[in-house]
């Protein structure tokens, strides 16, 4: 198939997905790495491929695990980053030379799909002393498939503004470890939220890959069950909806 021809989401790993739309490739929060800080990555593939010809790279917020400089350096100090107002200075301080602030409702567009940045709530800071930037999510504005990446966020009711706006969410449904902190959303609260938005297909994302050192040897639930209860919801909450679950590294085409 050419590449103006595919229609793909790639789910990579985390918080990392490939979108392919309209002749368009584009990247979220990528890591493409074993080992962030006291994060292991499961030995998930990362392929070259799936890294190579971005036209953009979307990033939500400026935490280790949605914003990695050693990942981002591999696609390129040029790559084109669009990412929440604050976070240029830390990318420009790294040599980045194409990055593009964006505030909650303001849009730009990546060739012909046009991408929108949403509210997203959550914690913006990176810490413990770095700066502290917006929180976003993104809609990616194909011709035939409107997607929906929220970053990490917590459930809000302006979610239910995308209602109608959207055709694939993808919906994050866990974390990085056992337990979840504030500002993100659990299987229910990610079928909730799936409710208000309404899209024809949900993928859940940001489970499965990042795990705290040795953790994994005392519990393994929280790496495979978040989608599955997430389906399970999403069949008593929002059955219209049609759950794809990929592992780290699959694809569904659109």
């Amino acid at each position: 198939m050419k590449r103006n021809e595919r229609e793909r989401i790639t789910y990579i790993g985390h918080a990392t997905v490939l979108i392919e739309v309209d002749g368009v490739r584009i990247l979220t929060d990528p890591v493409l790495r074993y080992r962030i800080v006291h994060l292991r990555r499961r030995r998930t593939p990362i392929l070259p491929r799936w890294q190579e010809h971005l036209d953009a790279v979307l990033i939500s917020h400026l935490h280790y695990d949605h914003l990695d400089l050693p990942s981002l350096r591999k696609l390129g100090k040029a790559t084109r980053l669009i990412a929440p107002l604050g976070a240029g200075a830390l990318l420009r301080q790294h040599g980045f030379t194409n990055v593009e602030e964006l505030r909650a409702g303001e849009r730009t567009s990546v060739g012909s799909v046009a991408v929108t940045a949403t509210m997203a709530v959550h914690n913006g800071a990176r810490g413990p002393f770095g700066p502290v930037a917006e929180c976003l999510g993104y809609i990616v504005g194909a011709q035939r498939w409107r997607v929906y990446f929220p970053g990490d966020t917590d459930l809000f009711p302006e979610m239910a503004k995308i209602a109608g706006k959207v055709d694939v969410a993808l919906m994050p449904v866990w974390g990085w470890g056992p337990t979840l902190g504030a500002g993100h959303m659990d299987p229910y609260r990610a079928a909730q939220a799936s409710r208000l938005i309404g899209p024809q297909i949900a993928i859940p994302i940001h489970w499965g890959t990042l795990y705290p050192i040795a953790i994994h040897r005392l519990t393994r639930a929280f790496l495979v069950d978040p989608p599955f209860l997430f389906h399970e919801w999403m069949l008593r909450m929002a059955p219209q909806v049609e759950v794809r679950i990929l592992q780290p590294g699959e694809h569904s085409d659109l």
